[in-house]
């Protein structure tokens, strides 16, 4: 199984369908929210509403209803995203990072071990699987040119992530606590946030990603409910020092996902990965996100950030895979790859035993110059 999503079929309006293995349960009958083009409606229902469609699901599935096609379909965007907040939570890769652009000094910048770092993206730039993805411009200034200029980005990257997704919000001025985190979030979905590491490089100081990760962020076309993983739960890694108490769901390590990820560019699977090794959990990304006051709302994307291990070809962005494109890639074909080329298909996958996460697929077109 897959998970909840929004398809249309043969011009007829979208509708809400359950992904399964053996195509997609049409849940338009059961009147609205099923019958809109967005899963908002379904997501702020809440747990036990959640539960009973589930169960719903489950019978229907056992008894052999008829399901649609795949490939009759068009898949669209699952959800109405409200705010979109990507993270930094992997410590192999913000370690790596660390190492590329401060080879001289600590890897990890002082706040990292107490929170979990983040920034505001942009909502209205995220894409359903299956998009096309236009290389960005925009100002880049290479370490050996005096002045910046204008034009394509050179190093287009990607990012393996896992996002998750808010169903019941949250009052202005409340936060929502590690504790509280499966009375907000429905589900999760695989997040690449394809990234322009030129542009990136020489805009973010001292505020931070814009230009360099605002241009695509694609996920997948179904969102797996959390009711699906509840065997994937695994604790998390050690966390010194330890947290402090707004970021503690109990005396219990904080858990993390057992799932398996890999990206695969142009039909090859260039690394492999697991969620399992994050620093920061999800229930800690959520409640540093509100413990300012912030309002959560339905449809709600908070992404992981990029997700790396430590082992060889385990890194979830090419900057690393490449070391910032010193060690290229060599693919099947005899193709060498620092970054992303145009024409490269990207495609994120992921699993935990027997459920499979919607992928995550882009392919990269030219720069529209003027």
């Amino acid at each position: 199984m897959t998970g909840y999503g929004v398809f249309a079929l043969g011009g007829q309006a979208p509708r809400v369908g359950f992904r399964a293995s053996g195509g997609i349960l049409d849940l338009s009958d059961l009147g609205p929210p099923f019958t809109e083009p967005a899963l908002n409606g379904f997501l702020a229902l809440g747990r036990d509403a959640w539960a009973r469609t589930d169960e719903h699901v489950a019978q229907r599935l056992a008894a052999g209803a008829k399901l649609v096609a795949e490939n009759e379909v068009e898949r669209l965007l699952p959800f109405a995203v409200a705010d979109y907040v990507d993270f930094y939570s992997s410590f192999e890769h913000a370690s790596n990072l660390g190492r590329l652009f401060r080879p001289n000094a600590e890897p990890l910048l002082p706040n990292w071990r107490w929170l979990p770092v983040g920034y505001h993206g942009r909502a209205g730039t995220v894409v359903v699987s299956g998009t096309d993805v236009v290389r960005p411009c925009g100002q880049r200034k290479a370490p050996n040119e005096s002045a910046p200029t204008v034009g394509p980005s050179r190093r287009l990257d990607v990012e393996l992530e896992l996002g998750f997704v808010v169903g019941v919000p949250s009052e202005l001025g409340a936060s929502a606590p590690a504790g509280a985190f499966r009375e907000h979030v429905f589900g999760v979905v695989l997040v690449n946030d394809w990234s322009a590491r030129d542009l990136q490089a020489w805009e973010y100081q001292p505020l931070g990603p814009f230009l360099g990760k605002s241009f695509a962020t694609t996920i997948s076309a179904w969102v797996t409910p959390l009711s699906a993983l509840e065997h994937a739960w695994v604790p998390g890694p050690e966390q010194d020092p330890e947290p402090l108490p707004y970021l503690r769901a109990s005396g219990e390590r904080p858990a993390n996902l057992d799932l398996d990820l890999e990206i695969e560019l142009n039909g090859e699977v260039i690394s492999r990965t697991n969620a399992r090794g994050l620093h920061w959990s999800l229930a800690q990304q959520l409640a540093h996100a509100t413990v300012n006051g912030a309002s959560l709302r339905t449809g709600d994307l908070l992404a992981t950030g990029t997700i790396s291990g430590a082992e060889p070809a385990s890194q979830g962005s090419l900057i690393e895979l490449t070391w910032n494109g010193e060690r290229p890639l060599r693919l099947r074909d005899g193709s060498e790859r620092s970054f992303i080329e145009d024409g490269d298909e990207v495609v994120l996958r992921g699993r935990a035993g027997d459920v499979e996460l919607g992928e995550a697929q882009g392919r990269v077109f030219p720069a529209r110059t003027r």
